[in-house]
Formats: structure tokens, sequence, C-alpha cells
């Protein structure tokens, strides 16, 4: 049975679906905040994603090792893997079993492949620069705040402007 009810807030809802579990906690408020971002499709935005974790029963730690076992701590893979299951790409048995075995036995790469066919709006994984800004050569995955294997010229982090 759900534990989400209509009248519940983020709030709520997440204290609920975590059942105080810290980790499952942040990964809730992230799916909030970040959630609509990422998949704006979703009908609920970052809501959304509580509403299918409740529906699929998957509470408490179960949401931490969903997004960190299964989904390497990456948030849009952890959206993309439960739309996966939306979608039919992903059997809610085949997930659960994923949860409780690390990943074992589903392909993460093919169905987060298979959901930003489905759905063009889902936001694409970050690609990293063709070249180093210190040396110019070809950098493989020189993201912010990571040294250039050849030069090491770190990458400046690019904070948000706040006015």
């Amino acid at each position: 049975m759900s534990k989400i009810q209509l009248n519940d807030t983020g709030l709520s809802a997440t204290m609920k679906i975590s059942e105080g579990n810290p980790g499952a906690i942040s990964v809730c408020a992230i799916m909030l905040k970040q959630g609509g971002e990422i998949d704006p499709d979703d009908f609920a935005g970052g809501f959304g994603n509580l509403l299918s974790m409740d529906t699929l029963g998957i509470y408490g730690s179960r949401i931490w090792m969903l997004f960190k076992d299964v989904c390497g701590e990456d948030l849009r893979v952890t959206i993309a893997i439960l739309r996966a299951n939306q979608l039919g790409f992903l059997s809610t048995s085949a997930l659960k079993y994923a949860i409780d075995n690390c990943g074992e036995g589903i392909d993460v790469p093919t169905l987060v492949a298979l959901v930003e066919k489905r759905l063009p709006a889902f936001q694409r994984a970050p690609q990293p620069p063709d070249e180093c800004d210190g040396c110019g050569r070809k950098a493989e995955l020189l993201f912010p705040n990571e040294k250039c294997y050849v030069c090491g010229y770190r990458k400046p982090i690019i904070a948000e402007a706040t006015a």
C-alpha cells in the first residue's frame, strides 16, 4: 500500500518514504529539487520520482541502495532507471533484484539510452571537453576540478552567480 497521500507535501512525502534513512532523505531532497529539470516530461516534476518509488515499494535504505549501488550516485541515471520501469523497459522484479544485489541483472547504460531515445527532452549526460584549457591537448574526462593527465591543469569550478 502506498505511503504518500494526496495531501502530502514534498517534505512529508520524503519523510514517509525515506523512513528516516539519511541517505534516502538526501536522495529524495535532490530529486525534488532537480528532478523536473532532468525529466521535464514528468507531469509532477521531481515529486513524480517519489511517487514512482512509493508505487514500486522502494523505501528507506533501498532508496539509497538504488541511488548508490545501482546508479553510481548519479541522480540523472537514478531517474532514468525509474523511468525505464515506468516505460516498460525494466520489470519491477528486475529492478528490485538489482537494488538488493548491487545492480546485478540489469544493463544500466542500455536502459538509460532507451529512456533518452523515448524521451527526447530527458537531460543528457554532460560531455567532457575535447581538449584541455591548459595545454590544448586532447583531454579524456576533464570535468570541473579534475586535473589534466598531461599538464596537470585543474579546470576551475564555475560558481553560479548570485545577485
